[in-house]
């Protein structure tokens, strides 16, 4: 049986507030192998994003550690779970997250050349061709429609060939026409690259295309569908 790509064993996350301890994840247990896709579905306040967050090692659990491709996360310092993000992770996020400063191209480029790559403008030029922005390569973020920065997002997330893809809302900033052609692509980009994708969302037709539905309710696991 293939190693999970992702192992998330016993993490709880609390934070202080005025009122005392506040418990935003309990207990959360499961694992992901390659090529899988799960959908973190949930109320809002329920703890999704948080989830989300520990997964890629951006927020740290109170209790319990999260295992990507064997390697456990939160054993490691800041400096080497970013070094595993880089190497491992795509994100995609429902604000696009592009830099303002760099046209399309150069924000796909950008984690190919923080990986040393030598190929990065051809391998970007590439993926923005597959995400059907060909015609836009050297055009900022500011003079894209929402879908077209989401593609480009898609494109930056997907150039790496990552292990691992998280996407928290990604249509969240989209009509809904757009939206449905974005999440087409994500998947389809998905089949093609053999990622285990994570996402959270809102929306219950997205999340049944899913292999796997993960319901949280108040900080808890209560369902893990296939």
């Amino acid at each position: 049986m293939s190693q999970p790509i992702i192992a998330v064993e016993h993490v709880t996350k609390q934070v202080q507030d005025s009122t005392g301890t506040l418990t935003i994840l309990h207990e959360i247990d499961f694992t992901l192998l390659p090529n899988q896709s799960a959908a973190i579905v949930g109320a809002s306040g329920s703890g999704k994003s948080t989830l989300l967050s520990i997964i890629a090692g951006l927020d740290t659990p109170t209790t319990g550690t999260v295992r990507l491709a064997g390697t456990d996360l939160f054993a490691l310092d800041e400096d080497a779970r970013a070094g595993v993000r880089a190497s491992k992770v795509g994100f995609v996020f429902q604000s696009f997250q592009l830099l303002g400063n760099l046209t399309a191209l150069e924000n796909v480029m950008l984690p190919l050349e923080l990986q040393g790559r030598s190929d990065a403008r051809m391998q970007a030029t590439e993926m923005l061709k597959r995400v059907g922005l060909g015609e836009r390569l050297r055009h900022y973020p500011k003079v894209l429609s929402g879908g077209e920065q989401q593609r480009v997002a898609l494109a930056r997330a997907f150039v790496v060939r990552p292990a691992l893809l998280l996407a928290d809302e990604p249509t969240g900033s989209l009509d809904f026409a757009t939206g449905e052609k974005v999440m087409e692509l994500m998947f389809d980009l998905n089949r093609e690259a053999g990622t285990t994708l994570v996402l959270v969302t809102h929306d219950r037709g997205i999340a049944a295309r899913c292999d796997r539905q993960l319901q949280i309710e108040a900080g808890r696991l209560v369902t893990s569908a296939s």
